[in-house]
């Protein structure tokens, strides 16, 4: 009688996503398109953008005041006639030695004047009132000593002509597009957005509104990885729920392989005599079962679909439970996606965190626990850390990676990766 197997090693974290990673980028996205600068947020630039002039493009002010020449104010006191007034948009003329210029801000510092007083600093004299009155715009009496180049924006100082203001394979956030806008781009080549097909498997699913049979329970994770992929800036096909039977997962990766890029399953990823999806794929292409040293979210799956034109889709599959499914995505999805459009496909660097709380008994592989911030600046974990307690990814703001076996005393510092940086990644 043969002895029975021993069970192969758990795969560390950082292997899967090292192998995850090369196989993405097999299968990294090509196609680019342009779209107005007003359209682009959130998708990958698929080149650098570089700037075509200097910006700003010439001295301006930063404050409302008077720009002058620095050495016409040897002391407190002194008083300048006013000879112009430029508003921002308008191009003055030179400055006289003697006299100022009323500006404002953001307008072009007029040449020969190396300052500018704001105007809390300064006193308007009507015409009548100091020496050389009667002439131009008035008078100003300027109570500082100015030090030259204060209160100006030097031409260049934010971008220089021809820089690099943006990299290929950088998402595109507001604060970015209004960026690309201030050195001119009115357009911006973009990767196309990944297109991801996504179904479950499981004949004990049903949608939400219809009546819940003896035994079912709602699919929450088409809903949640539906709306993950969205965030993350992919088009999805949504194909629904997909009965437990070999021809109906084989049909489902077949139609998800012919219109997609990458393919999501949630469930089927076990060894039970009802997960189809491991005999289906090898049916279709390959696949690879792996098995996490992480906690939510040990089982998951590898492979590629094979299309009629010989080209193929990555497959993911992800583990059934809605936190271990919620949590892989954020961990393996999103990295792939990343990886796939050129982008660092690294997980966040994470914040050093104090912990407001106790776990004793870790787990032994590393451990995802669901955290938020408390009003001490530590952190709090929710009381039941069960993959399948949903509630727990809706009332945290992050994760907490803890290594495997390391236990967690009150006042240990821990890593935290926050949400908001792992859900758009």
């Amino acid at each position: 009688m043969n002895a029975p197997r021993a069970p192969r090693p758990l795969l560390s974290l950082d292997d899967a996503l090292a192998r995850l990673v090369a196989a993405a980028q097999e299968h990294a996205l090509q196609a680019a398109e342009a779209v107005s600068t007003f359209d682009a947020l959130g998708r990958v630039l698929a080149e650098d953008v570089c700037s075509a002039l200097d910006v700003p493009p010439e001295d301006n002010t930063s404050m409302d005041g008077y720009a002058l020449r620095a050495a016409d104010v040897p002391a407190a006191g002194a008083v300048l006639r006013v000879a112009q007034r430029i508003p921002a948009g308008q191009v003055g003329q030179p400055l006289l030695p003697g006299t100022a210029a009323r500006i404002f801000t953001g307008g072009q510092v007029p040449p020969g004047a190396d300052a500018v007083v704001m105007q809390e600093q300064c006193e308007a004299l009507p015409l009548g009132e100091g020496e050389g009155s009667g002439q131009g715009l008035g008078q100003v009496r300027v109570n500082t000593v100015p030090t030259p180049g204060q209160w100006i924006r030097r031409r260049g100082e934010d971008v220089q002509r021809g820089a690099a203001v943006l990299q290929r394979g950088q998402r595109l956030t507001p604060q970015a597009l209004g960026l690309t806008a201030s050195v001119g781009a009115a357009h911006l080549h973009v990767l196309r957005r990944p297109r991801v097909a996504v179904f479950s498997t499981g004949d004990e699913l049903q949608m939400p509104g219809e009546p819940l049979r003896p035994g079912a329970i709602y699919n929450s994770n088409r809903f949640t990885l539906r709306g993950l992929l969205q965030a993350g800036g992919c088009t999805v096909q949504d194909l629904g729920i997909v009965g437990d039977t070999l021809a109906a997962t084989r049909a489902a990766l077949r139609e998800a392989a012919a219109h997609s890029d990458l393919i999501i399953t949630s469930g089927g990823v076990s060894v039970g005599e009802e997960d189809h999806l491991k005999p289906a794929a090898e049916a279709e292409g390959t696949l690879e079962n792996w098995q996490i040293a992480i906690k939510p979210g040990k089982p998951l799956a590898l492979g590629r679909i094979h299309r009629s034109d010989g080209t193929a889709a990555l497959l993911i599959g992800l583990p059934g439970n809605p936190v271990s499914s919620f949590v892989t995505h954020l961990l393996m999805v999103s990295t792939a996606l990343r990886a796939m459009q050129g982008m660092d496909p690294a997980l966040p660097a994470g914040l050093p965190l104090r912990a407001d709380f106790d776990w004793p008994r870790p787990d032994k592989r590393r451990e995802f626990l669901r955290a938020r911030l408390n009003a001490a600046g530590g952190l709090e974990l929710f009381a039941n850390q069960s993959s399948g307690v949903l509630t727990s990814a809706v009332w945290a703001d992050g994760l907490i990676d803890n290594p495997g076996g390391q236990a967690i005393a009150r006042g240990d510092t821990v890593r935290f990766l926050p949400l908001s940086e792992l859900v758009a990644r």
